[in-house]
């Protein structure tokens, strides 16, 4: 009976894949539509700088991860989470390594490979993929739910599977085609939306030209961040971030990222004030004893440098922030090499962001992410309402929602 059923996957990335290979093990017949010339675009540009594929720390700890989307997505993490990932990967013949920071990578640190031999494998499976093929909705609005029409360079093409599969992404990286298109042909069938946000993004700070033309993309290196959001809810973390010309990016930020930019929100754009320890491993004691140190002649800088170390963007931020009299003032300055006052105004936009937060709402989905509005019609991957930090997260959760979508719609069928 299987080999009559034909299920179609829309967006070729790590989500839409694995829903592929799910759904071809079982003997349909899998066709998989993308906007592109070729898949797993965005997975190869975030593999360039070495492939993370997921995290190592406890299940519980990855779990909570996902913050108040954890009971939507346990369950599906536990059917293939973490190790499941590695196994996978061996599977395909890729040996990997666990970092120090307990992220887990490929042993060649590359995501071109990986990908090859899964498509290889994906061919052979019987998944026939359809290249440039932009999904444009459904037939009408009269129509079923898995009447799907594509745009093609040979002309608009139509589709009727028996189930589908939809992952196509969130809005990030539009130029490597997750660009929320399909935001507006779900929206018209009354699917349950939340707006499609920047995650693990930058922010903008407004630099002073001083401040911007001299050490934009300089790290801030061994510093720490704090923040508490108006509900009480605190982020702090040792790490490192960069200046940009605008504001701030970086692995420190972002982990902060989603607490920023909800505080941003909700202040009606007014902004968001963190702080930045600059020296996190010396305790303010040892700060407030260094500034108060008798400098003789020298210049203030000159002391900063040589008593705590103090120099580059880290004194550059120190002049940036504070006011001369308050350079001067040895107890505010002190306080503030510990805790300077950071304020974010905007989150930089959506298309430059990481991933996206947002998208369908699991309260549109029924147990198994079919869509309750179109039957037949499940959902996967970063087109579903859920965000998670960088370390691995994003991809593992991706992934095990393409397979459990894939595996829902088999049960369908």
């Amino acid at each position: 009976m299987n080999q009559k059923k034909t299920l179609a996957v829309v967006g070729g990335g790590p989500a839409g894949l694995m829903a592929a290979e799910v759904l071809s093990a079982a003997g349909v017949q899998v066709h998989l539509y993308d906007a592109m010339p070729s898949v797993g675009r965005k997975f190869l540009l975030a593999g360039r700088g070495g492939l993370n594929l997921t995290h190592s720390e406890p299940f519980d700890v990855f779990a909570s991860r996902f913050g108040d989307r954890q009971a939507q997505v346990q369950p599906m993490l536990e059917a293939f989470g973490p190790r499941q990932m590695q196994d996978w990967a061996h599977g395909l013949g890729i040996e990997t390594f666990v970092g120090s920071s307990g992220r887990v990578f490929p042993k060649d640190m590359k995501a071109a490979p990986l990908l090859r031999v899964w498509l290889h494998r994906l061919r052979a499976a019987g998944v026939q993929f359809h290249m440039r093929h932009r999904w444009l909705g459904w037939e009408n609005d009269q129509a079923p739910a898995t009447a799907l029409r594509f745009g093609a360079l040979q002309g608009e093409q139509q589709a009727r599977p028996d189930a589908v599969v939809l992952a196509l992404g969130g809005a990030s990286w539009s130029r490597l085609g997750s660009d929320g298109a399909w935001w507006p042909w779900l929206h018209a069938r009354q699917v349950a939306l939340a707006p499609l946000q920047p995650a693990n993004c930058g922010f903008d700070v407004g630099w002073s030209e001083h401040f911007a033309s001299r050490f934009a993309g300089h790290p801030f290196k061994s510093v720490a961040l704090s923040f508490t959001d108006r509900q009480g809810r605190s982020f702090a973390r040792k790490g490192e971030f960069v200046a940009t010309a605008t504001g701030i990016e970086g692995s420190l930020v972002y982990a902060a990222a989603a607490l920023l930019r909800d505080e941003i929100n909700a202040s009606g754009g007014e902004g968001a004030t963190c702080h930045i320890d600059l020296l996190p491993d010396r305790t303010a004691a040892q700060v407030a004893a260094a500034v108060n140190h008798p400098r003789g002649a020298r210049s203030l800088s000159s002391h900063l440098k040589s008593r705590l170390g103090l120099d580059g963007i880290k004194s550059g931020l120190l002049h940036e922030q504070l006011s001369r009299e308050d350079m001067h003032q040895s107890q505010r300055l002190a306080e503030a090499i510990k805790a300077l006052p950071l304020r974010v105004r905007a989150a930089r936009p959506v298309d430059e962001a990481i991933s996206t937060a947002g998208g369908v709402r699991f309260d549109a989905l029924d147990a198994n992410l079919m869509v309750t509005a179109l039957p037949g019609v499940f959902c996967a991957g970063e087109m579903l309402d859920w965000e998670a930090p960088t370390g691995g997260y994003l991809l593992t959760l991706s992934m095990a929602s393409g397979a459990a979508a894939a595996h829902s719609a088999l049960r369908w069928v």
